[in-house]
């Protein structure tokens, strides 16, 4: 689920054929010369945008079918959906994350319960349901948790065993910052709060308090959070801007690029971030000795039995507005993708396990390591994120998180963002 800054334009104007082409309005017929159709899909992921672009041309250059793909900007995608939409040349395919974002888009999505798309999932748990409609599906089951170093972290003396529990975070980390000239090296990267890097501590790091009150609770949404884990979710935080590559005051200015290229140089032993994270490491020339991915700790539940945080808020949804033409040739691409040894190979390759029948296997190491967790017997942390009452509600808890940051606020206005917010902001979604 990676948002990275692309461009500051809202969209990335780079598309798989040389025309811009979409769907028309319901009823349109936008199909082309040859009746087949066309597709434009809205992608949400902009690291995975050249993968895209590439295999949109392969399943054109094979078909004969236009295909567009657009990738909307550092999270602008509700904003960038919002627009196109309503547009002659809409995106015959968007995405939503989930039960929150499937109320908002629920009146544009076509109903896949019949489609050649629906009967390759594995499990019918990856559809997303509106009543007995299948509004989406999930494409692709991601992993996130904090990114080892383990090469740097060997140069400070421990293993990748010394670390399970957030008391041994804790304290190899402070450690590392204590001799941090002497190695040359910090225990975390910056944790950006620009728009390109908050997401991974709003929503993604959010997501353990939640979690855990979830559990405790035997519940899988709220209306009203308590914040029983606010004190752990403080306590990671402050770990993570006192060990850092940069002043806790310099974090608002940071990047989701900063906080890469401070990994990928070797400036820090930890990074949080997810599998989709991979290529753009290796890409960059570390390699698997290197990396590792293990659990975000925050001295919250069993952590001798706690794996990575592992679930998916990406589901393909298909515009009903859309000619039946277009409709058909998406789902025809979608089902291209899904069984085809081309279409699972970049999907294997750039976004990662995919639920469908045929999906080819991964060599995304972050991934090998959540299986790995899961084969041990540990306990994956569910994506609750998803129920999360509105993106107004993380804008206030991560402008709280930074403001703390830098000195200018103080923890109780996060416990407020976090605990207010989620009531007022779901009553006004639900009202």
């Amino acid at each position: 689920m990676k948002i990275k800054n692309v461009l500051a334009l809202g969209l990335v104007a780079t598309m798989a054929v040389a025309a811009f082409v979409g769907c028309g309005d319901k009823g349109k017929d936008s199909a082309g010369a040859d009746g087949k159709g066309k597709v434009y899909y809205l992608n949400f992921k902009p690291e995975a945008d050249e993968a895209w672009q590439e295999i949109a041309k392969q399943y054109t250059d094979e078909t004969g079918v236009e295909v567009s793909v657009i990738t909307a900007a550092s999270g602008k995608y509700e904003e960038t959906l919002a627009s196109e939409i309503t547009k002659d040349e809409a995106p015959t395919l968007f995405q939503v994350n989930g039960p929150v974002g499937l109320a908002n888009w629920k009146d544009y999505c076509y109903d896949l319960k019949d489609s050649s798309l629906y009967k390759e999932l594995t499990s019918d748990s990856f559809a997303l349901y509106d009543d007995d409609a299948v509004a989406g599906i999930a494409y692709v089951i991601e992993s996130y948790g904090i990114i080892v170093n383990t090469e740097l972290l060997d140069k400070a003396g421990y293993k990748l065993e010394d670390i399970a529990s957030f008391d041994d975070l804790k304290k190899v980390a402070e450690d590392i910052t204590a001799r941090k000239d002497e190695l040359g090296f910090a225990a975390f990267t910056s944790a950006g709060m620009d728009g390109s890097s908050d997401w991974r501590f709003k929503t993604h790091l959010a997501n353990l308090p939640i979690y855990f009150e979830y559990q405790d609770k035997k519940i899988d949404s709220t209306d009203a959070i308590e914040g029983k884990y606010l004190d752990n979710y403080k306590n990671i935080w402050d770990l993570y801007i006192n060990n850092a590559t940069c002043k806790p005051a310099d974090l608002a200015g940071k990047t989701g690029d900063d906080a890469e290229n401070e990994f990928a140089s070797g400036e820090a032993v930890f990074y949080q971030n997810g599998s989709w994270e991979y290529k753009n490491l290796t890409d960059k020339g570390m390699k698997d000795d290197q990396l590792a991915m293990i659990p975000i700790y925050i001295g919250a539940g069993d952590e001798a039995n706690q794996g990575l945080c592992t679930g998916t808020e990406n589901y393909w949804c298909v515009n009903a507005e859309a000619s039946e033409e277009d409709i058909q040739a998406t789902i025809d691409f979608l089902t291209w993708m899904v069984t085809s040894d081309a279409g699972t190979k970049m999907l294997a390759d750039n976004i990662g396990v995919i639920p469908f029948k045929k999906a080819a296997d991964t060599t995304n190491l972050f991934v090998l390591n959540d299986r790995k967790y899961t084969e041990d017997g540990k306990t994956p942390v569910s994506w609750n994120f998803t129920t999360m009452p509105s993106e107004e509600w993380k804008n206030g808890v991560g402008s709280a998180l930074t403001a703390y940051a830098a000195g200018t606020g103080k923890w109780d206005d996060v416990v407020k963002a976090f605990v207010d917010g989620w009531a007022s902001e779901y009553k006004a979604a639900n009202n």
